[in-house]
């Protein structure tokens, strides 16, 4: 049984790895030679995809790395504010901003910033959360973004609303959140905080539960029992009016 659930079909990290495929699509699709930008670029991930086009980066730069050792700013060309960048209006053919919003204060008025500098039928690529705990402090304002939120500022600001696109369902959100607790209950035991002599029987126990059995049952139940209304995201496609 427990091979069985070793080698089941899941991907913990699905959430990433469908925002970054997603991207991959779209600049398989964006002509050469587009004006792009990458608002809040952060470590300039998506770089290499847009060696086709004329690729600048924007970002504040002032994370620093202490929440994230991991975490390095990539090539960024322009330093600025989402709500007010320096650049002239309809310049761009393609605007992506992936996991961005929830960090800026007016996300609203960035929507208006980022609709000014598109050229008309120029495409608004974003990747927002719905659900999301709390992660880059000091500079993490919004939980999470709806449907409802996009079809209003969209219309108000010259966008037109293309697609919006859950990153999976209910049970993917459990699975990813079954992982975050088996490696919060395995870091409790790490530092002794069981007070019983068998802690390695617990830990075998959680790694059996939470990080393989629980996320191995629901993975693929999800398109199966398909529950929007807690996806972890969404892929949003806007075009100027």
């Amino acid at each position: 049984m427990i091979n069985t659930i070793r080698k089941a079909s899941f991907d913990i990290d699905f959430n990433q790895k469908n925002r970054d495929n997603w991207v991959k699509k779209i600049a398989l699709k964006i002509p050469a030679d587009s004006n792009i930008l990458d608002v809040g670029a952060g470590t300039c991930r998506y770089s290499h995809l847009f060696k086709h086009c004329n690729y600048l980066t924007q970002d504040f730069l002032q994370y620093s790395n202490t929440f994230d050792n991991s975490f390095n700013y990539g090539e960024i060309n322009c330093i600025s504010d989402i709500t007010s960048s320096p650049f002239r209006s309809e310049i761009f053919d393609v605007v992506l901003c992936t996991e961005v919003l929830e960090h800026v204060s007016e996300p609203i008025q960035a929507i208006k910033e980022l609709s000014r500098i598109l050229k008309k039928k120029g495409r608004l690529y974003l990747t927002t959360p719905l659900g999301a705990g709390l992660h880059m402090m000091p500079h993490h304002y919004y939980g999470g973004f709806t449907p409802s939120f996009f079809e209003k500022f969209f219309k108000k600001f010259n966008l037109k609303l293309m697609k919006i696109e859950p990153n999976g369902g209910l049970l993917k959100h459990f699975v990813q959140e079954s992982n975050r607790v088996g490696n919060k209950l395995l870091e409790y035991l790490d530092k002794g905080g069981s007070r019983l002599k068998r802690a390695r029987a617990q830990k075998f126990f959680v790694k059996l539960l939470f990080k393989q059995f629980i996320p191995s049952y629901l993975y693929n139940l999800d398109n199966k029992i398909f529950d929007e209304n807690f996806t972890v995201g969404y892929f949003i496609i806007g075009e100027k009016c």
